[in-house]
């Protein structure tokens, strides 16, 4: 039951004395005679969590802090403020990316990412060598990212880690236009060497043309400004980089990663000669 008087007997607490409730005999009591109002301080109401008593805290980070570093400063100030019998946990996407970090590590996937590709590239390939020829570009194009991630300040967080499983393949695309051709090269009777300082120079060009391309794509990323935008700049640094290092540095190691790869793998086998053609005898004419 809900008991509401005018709002001129309703402006201070005491006014509830001022209500009557009717006793077991149908007589009526003033509620200062059955109760008095004190001023106290508490919750609007308690909240539980996993059956404990508990206390909710929102929070957001800082301008150019990520999440995970907002949640490790609470961490930290969490353990210095708080009693020893107090405990803390997650919800929501604070939750969702605390789990993730506990998973699977950035490092394995990145290992998974490269052993499937070396498996696809040697079943296109029909070779086990070439594949490593692909993927000895792959290393300086992390380096790249990461170096463009520690010179802007960024933090190395999941768009990173997007980012460079995105490099395994570009960088190997780059890899793939000159060690397809170098193969080419060889098959027709070309030594390694020759083979392949020909496929750098004769993909060269579209090579440059379809990085910096994809590098132009990519710079609203770098630009990227409001809501979300660190993650924006972190994912476009990240492939910047990598592809910057893997297009003016990695396309002068590739030959020379498949001239030495090669070598390896065909150290003590004999080169085979191309069979050379008969010549056709020409029909002559009888008068």
């Amino acid at each position: 039951m809900y008991v509401q008087a005018e709002g001129d007997y309703r402006t201070r607490a005491e006014n509830l004395g001022q209500f009557y409730v009717t006793n077991s005999t149908g007589q009526p009591v003033p509620m200062s005679a059955l109760a008095r109002v004190r001023t106290s301080t508490g919750p609007e109401f308690t909240m539980r969590y996993n059956l404990y008593r508990c206390a909710q805290i929102n929070g957001s980070a800082a301008t150019g802090y990520s999440s995970s570093q907002a949640m490790k400063a609470m961490e930290e100030v969490f353990k210095q403020t708080m009693p020893a019998g107090m405990g803390y946990d997650y919800l929501g996407m604070s939750f969702q990316e605390k789990k993730a970090a506990e998973g699977v590590s950035s490092a394995v996937i990145f290992a998974m990412s490269l052993l499937f590709v070396f498996l696809i590239l040697a079943a296109q390939y029909e070779s086990w060598s070439l594949p490593f020829s692909v993927l000895l570009g792959t290393p300086v194009a992390v380096f790249g990212a990461l170096w463009f991630l520690w010179m802007r300040g960024l933090e190395n967080n999941v768009y990173a880690q997007i980012g460079l499983v995105m490099l395994i393949g570009l960088a190997a695309k780059n890899a793939i236009l000159i060690v397809e051709f170098a193969k080419m090269e060889f098959d027709n009777g070309k030594s390694i060497e020759e083979s392949a300082l020909s496929a750098a120079r004769l993909r060269l060009r579209p090579i440059l043309m379809t990085a910096f391309a994809f590098i132009l794509g990519c710079v609203p990323l770098w630009t990227a400004t409001g809501a979300g935008a660190i993650s924006r700049r972190v994912l476009g640094s990240a492939v910047i980089g990598g592809m910057l290092a893997a297009s003016l540095l990695a396309i002068f190691l590739i030959p020379v990663s498949f001239d030495v790869v090669e070598r390896l793998a065909h150290r003590g086998k004999k080169k085979e000669e191309p069979p050379t053609p008969k010549p056709v005898p020409r029909p002559t004419a009888v008068a």
